[in-house]
Parts: C-alpha cells; structure tokens; sequence
C-alpha cells in the first residue's frame, strides 16, 4: 500500500514538470511571436515587402552636342530594340528557346551564337567580353538595334510566335551633319559600358553608371561623358516567388544629360572638311617629279584655331568614317576596317594623333631660337645651294641660291641652307662633345618652350606628344634598339636586307648614340626624327599671332543644363609664355608676312586682299625616307590659326595653299580681291564669345555677333 503511494506521488511530480516545461515552451513561443510581431514587426515587413520588388533601370536620354552657334552636331533619335525577357524565356526549355531565336534571327537579322552571347550575364561561364549582359537580371535584354518599323510591328503583333520577345522604342545618338559635317574624330563614339568599368563605378558608389550604361570612347563624347550621361532612373516591379513580373510598383524619372556647347563652327568645319577632302583628290591626280608617280596622299589633316584664346574652331582629318557605324553596335568587319592599314587606319585622328616631320614650317621657331642666343635681325648668312658637313653635301630645295640673306628673307624664299648654317654653328659651338647628352642646343630649348615634345593639354583623350629628337632621345633610342641592330650588322648580308638597312645597321650599331652634325642641321629645318602633329604645329603659331602666349586648345565651351542654366563655363587655359622679346616676335610676324606676300606662299595669295586679312603663313615640304613630301602650310591672321599637312601630299604651297586661301576667303567673306563681312562664315567674322541660348520650348537661339575689338 505504501509504495503505491510512493509512485502515485512520482507519478503528479512528473506531470507537473511536463507541464511546467509545456508552460515555459508556450511562454517563450509567444514572447517570440510578440517580439517579432510587435517589436520589430515592421522591419520584417519591409524585408519581405523589398523581396517582392525588383528594380528596372530607365536610361537617361543623354546630351546634345551642339556648335558655338547652337548648330547640333550630335542629337537623339528613336530607334526600334528588340529584347528578350529572361525570366519567361529561361522557363520556356532548351528545344523551344532554340526555335524562338532560330525564328527570331530569321526576322532581325541577327546571327544565333550572337543573341545568346548577348543573354549570357557578364562573370558567367561561357560570358564573352563586349557581348555579354551587364544589366538587371530583371531587364529585357537588348538583342538587336535599330530595327525596321514593319519589323518591331511583327514581334508586337505575334506575340504567340515570339514569346518573352519585346519590342519598343529606345533613343540612340544621331548625326545631324550641319553643312555636311563630319567631325567624327572631334566627336567620338558610345559603346556599352565594360564589366571592369561597371565593377570601377560600384566602387565609386557612381549611380549614373549601371550594367546597361552606354559610355563615352574618344572624343567629346569620352571627355566630357560624366556631363552628357544624365542620371538613370528606376522602375520597380512586382514580383513572386519564382521571379515572374507582377506588376509595376513604383517609378523615379531619369534625368536627362547635359548639353555640350563646343567652340567649333559647323560651317567653318565644312569648308575645312571640302578643302582637305579635295587637296587630297588634286594630289592624287598629280605626277610627282621626284618618283616619277602620282602622289599617294594617304592621309591629312586640318585645324582652325581662334588665335586670341586656343579654341578649337575646326579640325578636320582623313580618312575619316561615319560615326553612325556606332550606333547599335558594330560588325567586326566594320571594326577591323577602322583600325586597317590597307583602309588608311581611320579611327586614327591625324589633327591630334598623327605624328610628321615639320619641315620648314619649324624655321620660325629656330629664328626665334637664334634671335635670342646671340644672332641679331642684322646677321646675314649665305643661302648657297648646298652646306657640307663633313662628306655630305645638305642641298637647298632645288639647288636654288639667293646670295647672302638675313632672317626674314631666308623664311621668305624658305632657304634650308641658311638654317644649316644655324644649327651647325651652334653644334659646333656648344655641342660638338657626343659624350655630352647635357650639352646646351638654343635650338631645342626654343623649340620646347613653343611646346613641342609634350601633348598639348588638349581636352579630348589619345593625344600624341609627338617627338624632340635631342641629344638625350638620340641617346635613349640607341640604349632599346642597339641589339636589334648590331644583331643584323653582325650577320652576313642576306637577300631579305636591302643594302641601305645592312648598311644603316652597321653604322648604328658602332656610332648610332652620337649627336652628330648631321643631327643638328636636320633639326635647324624640321627634318630628321623630330615630329609634330598638326595640333602642336597650330598651337605654336598661335603663340605667333596672340603676343607669345601657348593655351592649351579647347573644343568644349560650356555645359548647359536641361533646364538652359549654364552650369559650368569651360575657360581657355594658358599654358605658359614663349618668352620672346616683343621685337622679336614683330621680326617673325612681318617676315611671315612677307612669305604671303612676295615668298613661297604668294602665288597662292595673288589678288587676295592683304591689307584687309594680314595673313601670314610658312610652307614647308618634309622628306621622309622612303616616302613622298609630306606638304605643310601653317598660317594666322589677327583672329585665327589655319594649319594644313597632306602626308605624301608634295609641296607645301604647291599642294595646299588654295585650299588655306579657301578657308580664309570662308572665315573673312572675301569675294574677289574684297571683304564682304555678311559672306563671312562666322558673323562678325569673329568667334563669339557668348553661348547660344537654350529656351522652354526646345529651340535654340544662336549668340549675338562678336565684332572685332569687342571680346
């Protein structure tokens, strides 16, 4: 009886601990339930409500580019895009996929392997760079661009036959062409935006850029694309559990770019662009005397700079493209052709990236140099036909001798010989040591001061420095080169080297560091292995014409908001001063003045009106070994710089002084032998020095003439 008590008590004591263990569960249950449900309820709900929600992006509508008349060079368009939907195409199975874009190709034209490269995310196996989608994986991806009409209407009209396939309107960069314009290389193109750029821009925590971005690659569009790209919006949309839109939840706007004011002048740009395309048709349809052959003129180029501030007004290069080819992607056979040797490699802008002997359009600077380290305007020297340094006779230009000249005369008639004497006196003087890499050359000294051997500060990207063949590059180029060469000079002449390489080699390799005589009267003329691209050559002219002082060139003018506000003014920069005594700066200017009037440029000027548009120029024909003349004419007047080169083009003026007299004749309204102002390309024949005026209702008002004396 007793232990049937005993156990009947242990019996109550377990169930009370069952049910104090039960209690406590439902207690903790419901502190649980009310703490997630009262205390931090409403975050939980944001979390949940937010796993719901996708964003897609809006691209912004980017910004025009427009000229210093408020003319645009670049505008926006709509074009029809075909995308895909992902998330119902990715439910659809591998049979019915391949058959929709088997069937789709068929209709847009667009390869198979290419649409599903495009539908392959970036970082992805199988992701090929340029291809591949960077985009919201909720975001129809593009497939193909630019469709036709009809086309677009059939995807939207069938859409049983095109499942997950879009059709709508997007915008895409147009080419208005003001005048016939082409500016390609000044301009730039887009091209969708890198993984590495878009990893760079998260970074940054940079939300104008996302995966579907489009950014800028040269030109203006590249330079100032922070400005142009607008800010994207988003539009969130509902989704559920397995991915598939519900619905639209919310939108924020995107924000439209900026509108670049440029300095250029579209008409100016068009005369430039006829000029060069056409003095290059006339070179060749030309025999040249030397080769006994028509002149190849495989490329040139063109620049107009405002003389008073370093703005660009034009710049003209060939060959050249059509920046549509951008527009909706591009073909790799379009690609290859713009980078191809054989098509003249046209993605290369020769105004700022190609790099050419000087010849006697350097004369001016090496006076300069001359003048101010121990030569007077009163020093006279002899223009013979030939200079000798030590067994090679340096020839004038067709033999030709003028007797004993000074400066001014030796730039007038272009003598080389005059200029040899220069550079060799001072080599022998001050740098006749080849040890010496340090050695004092007036000549190079001036000819970095005027800027040459360093980019310009140019506000556009790729530009070449170009090249001072000094002493110290002579020195350096030897170090990286000297086993290449002595590798060919030590080998027994074979049939694949011509006898000028084997022989070249052989003095490189024993000699090639040594700053010979040879070095220094090449330089006095612009020969030899300096270069320059036309842009540096104008630069420096410019400091010619404005007192001495070097800008660096600008192409953008201002930034104008969407609403018309000028945001930002984009001022010329001064680079620095040349440093030249003002009398020695007026001897150059009146002995260029001369080369217009009675020197090598005056045939081309015969009844152009001097004594109205000063305009004072130097012509010069560079030889390079191996090739035809590269013809040069660099001129200014009291406004502008105009510079023109033909490579393996023929003689300066020969080649093209009438297409210079051309564009000043377009810049100044001239007609005949007289000024005609209301002819003028730009009113007022000077640049204006205020900015088009953006109103409400979209149109643009162009700045009110700048008259001379006024800026």
């Amino acid at each position: 009886m007793a232990a049937s008590a005993e156990g009947s008590r242990r019996s109550r004591l377990r169930l009370v601990v069952v049910q104090a263990l039960v209690f406590s569960l439902f207690a903790t249950l419901l502190a649980r339930l009310y703490y997630l449900q009262v205390v931090t309820g409403d975050e939980y709900t944001a979390q949940a409500a937010s796993q719901s929600v996708r964003e897609v992006v809006v691209q912004p509508q980017r910004g025009l580019i427009v000229d210093a008349q408020g003319r645009p060079l670049v505008t926006n368009r709509t074009s029809w895009v075909v995308s895909v939907d992902r998330t119902l195409f990715g439910r659809m199975g591998e049979e019915r996929q391949r058959q929709l874009l088997k069937r789709l190709a068929d209709v847009v034209g667009v390869r198979v392997a290419r649409m599903e490269r495009a539908l392959v995310t970036c970082g992805e196996e199988g992701s090929v760079a340029g291809e591949c989608w960077n985009g919201s994986p909720y975001q129809p991806v593009p497939v193909a661009t630019d469709v036709a009409q009809d086309v677009a209407l059939r995807v939207l009209e069938q859409p049983e036959d095109f499942p997950a396939v879009l059709a709508e309107q997007q915008t895409v960069r147009a080419y208005p062409r003001p005048f016939g314009v082409n500016l390609a290389h000044v301009l730039g193109y887009l091209s969708p935006i890198t993984e590495d750029e878009f990893d760079r821009a998260e970074a940054d925590e940079d939300t104008s850029l996302n995966g579907a971005s489009t950014v800028g690659r040269a030109g203006v569009e590249q330079q100032y694309d922070a400005w142009l790209r607008g800010m994207p919006g988003y539009q969130r949309v509902a989704v559920d559990s397995m991915g598939r839109v519900l619905g639209d939840d919310s939108e924020v706007e995107a924000e439209p770019g900026s509108t670049l004011v440029t300095s250029i002048d579209a008409k100016v740009q068009g005369v430039v662009e006829k000029q060069l395309a056409d003095t290059i048709a006339r070179a060749r349809a030309t025999r040249d005397p030397v080769t006994k052959r028509n002149y190849v003129a495989d490329s040139g180029a063109a620049v107009v700079l405002e003389a008073k501030t370093g703005r660009v007004v034009a710049m003209a290069s060939q060959p050249t493209y059509d920046p549509e080819v951008w527009v909706g992607g591009i073909s790799k056979k379009q690609l290859a052709r713009l980078y191809s040797e054989d098509a003249g490699t046209p993605l290369l802008g020769r105004a700022t990236q190609g790099q050419f002997a000087p010849g006697s359009t350097w004369k001016p600077f090496m006076t300069a140099g001359a003048l101010t380290h121990g030569y007077s305007t009163d020093s006279r020297l002899a223009c013979s036909s030939g200079f000798q340094v030590g067994n090679r006779v340096f020839k004038n230009y067709e033999s030709g001798a003028y007797g004993v000249i000074g400066f001014d005369k030796a730039l007038e008639v272009s003598c080389n010989t005059f200029f040899y004497r220069i550079g060799y006196d001072f080599w022998r003087r001050l740098g006749s040591d080849v040890d010496d890499v340090n050695a004092k050359d007036p000549l190079v000294s001036e000819a970095k001061k005027f800027g040459f051997g360093a980019e310009t500060g140019l506000d556009l990207p790729g530009e070449a420095s170009g090249r001072i063949a000094d002493r110290k590059w002579k020195r350096a180029y030897y170090e990286s080169m000297k086993d290449y060469y002595c590798g060919i000079s030590e080998k027994s002449q074979d049939g694949k080297t011509s006898d000028f390489v084997y022989k070249f080699a052989r003095e490189f390799c024993i000699e090639g560091f040594a700053y010979r005589a040879g070095d220094a009267v090449n330089f006095a003329i612009g020969q030899g292995d300096t270069i320059v691209t036309p842009l540096q050559l104008a630069r420096a002219y410019g400091a010619l014409a404005n007192g001495g002082t070097l800008f660096e060139p600008r192409v953008g003018k201002a930034v104008v908001g969407p609403d018309g506000e000028v945001i930002k003014k984009i001022r010329p920069k001064k680079a620095g001063t040349v440093g030249l005594p003002k009398n020695v700066l007026s001897y150059i200017d009146q002995a260029l003045q001369g080369v217009s009037r009675q020197g090598t440029m005056s045939w081309k000027l015969t009844g152009f009106p001097l004594d109205d548009v000063r305009v004072r120029s130097k012509t010069g024909s560079a030889e390079v070994y191996g090739k035809q003349s590269t013809s040069w004419v660099a001129s200014y007047s009291d406004d502008y710089v105009v510079v023109m080169m033909v490579s393996q083009g023929g003689t300066g003026s020969g080649t093209t002084g009438e297409a210079i007299r051309a564009i000043y004749e377009s810049l100044y309204g001239v007609v005949g032998d007289k000024v005609v102002p209301g002819k003028a390309a730009i009113p007022g024949t000077t640049a204006p020095a205020g900015l088009p005026e953006f109103t409400d209702d979209g149109s643009i008002v162009p700045p009110v003439p700048t008259r001379k004396g006024e800026r």
